[in-house]
């Protein structure tokens, strides 16, 4: 997940690991209604994981790329599968911290824009959940992760990805869309969070719709398949390499 100083997720994270588990951030979002967060969704086990989620995991394969890892839920299921070779991924120091105490056995504090180290072998699956190609952050952040993430593919990897389509919350009573038709467009969202009287620094998120990310996917060399939707109008999607590209 991004963060911002001060690291309020990874805080939060913290405090719920240390047994506060009422623990939850305050999300601010330039596109809807300030909502909580609670710590406790990031330690969910597989039980309390969306099907989207756990249709992503069980599509893993190889070696793996966590990206936003959070408190580590996803690699560590992975590894109780039997995955050997998981890597997390957070800009949050705590988030890292707390995913070290729980038993991560790979750890990288950097952003999902670092290059990939002069050691650091190809993944066969970058794993991007929780709405995870909002980490783009915008449409041009998107072309510039797509084509960062060719570094870090093997030739035959995936990124297993979910996003979402928000223009539901521009809809009118009649169910008609009322955008700015010459603003950005309506999936970059805002977000700051605040916990414990302090507040971040604004970060920005991207929800895509999927025609857009296809086009976007497609022009970037990448073959698209969208493998399931859920009643929410989330999607995940499936990522490959073109052979062509």
């Amino acid at each position: 997940m991004p963060t911002s100083s001060p690291d309020l997720l990874g805080q939060a994270l913290l405090d719920y690991q240390h047994g506060h588990h009422g623990a939850a951030l305050t999300v601010q979002c330039s596109a809807a209604d300030d909502e909580p967060l609670p710590a406790a969704y990031f330690f969910r086990t597989l039980l309390a994981m969306p099907e989207l989620e756990r249709q992503a995991l069980d599509e893993c394969r190889g070696r793996v790329l966590d990206l936003g890892a959070g408190a580590g839920c996803h690699s560590l299921e992975l590894q109780s599968r039997g995955f050997t070779d998981v890597m997390a991924l957070d800009q949050s120091a705590g988030a890292v911290q707390v995913m070290q105490a729980r038993g991560v056995q790979q750890l990288t504090h950097r952003s999902v824009f670092a290059p990939r180290a002069a050691d650091e072998r190809p993944y066969d699956t970058i794993l991007m959940l929780m709405n995870g190609l909002g980490l783009a952050g915008t449409l041009e952040g998107l072309d510039k992760f797509l084509a960062h993430a060719r570094t870090l593919l093997a030739p035959d990897g995936q990124i297993l990805a979910t996003s979402s389509d928000i223009s539901y919350l521009y809809e009118d009573e009649d169910g008609a869309l009322v955008l700015d038709l010459n603003g950005p467009y309506y999936g970059e969202v805002e977000y700051t969070f605040q916990y414990k009287k302090q507040t971040g620094e604004p970060f920005p998120w991207l929800f895509i719709d999927a025609a857009l990310l296809e086009d976007a996917a497609r022009q970037a060399g990448y073959e698209v398949d969208f493998i399931d939707t859920d009643e929410n109008g989330q999607y995940l999607v499936r990522l490959t390499l073109a052979i062509s590209a």
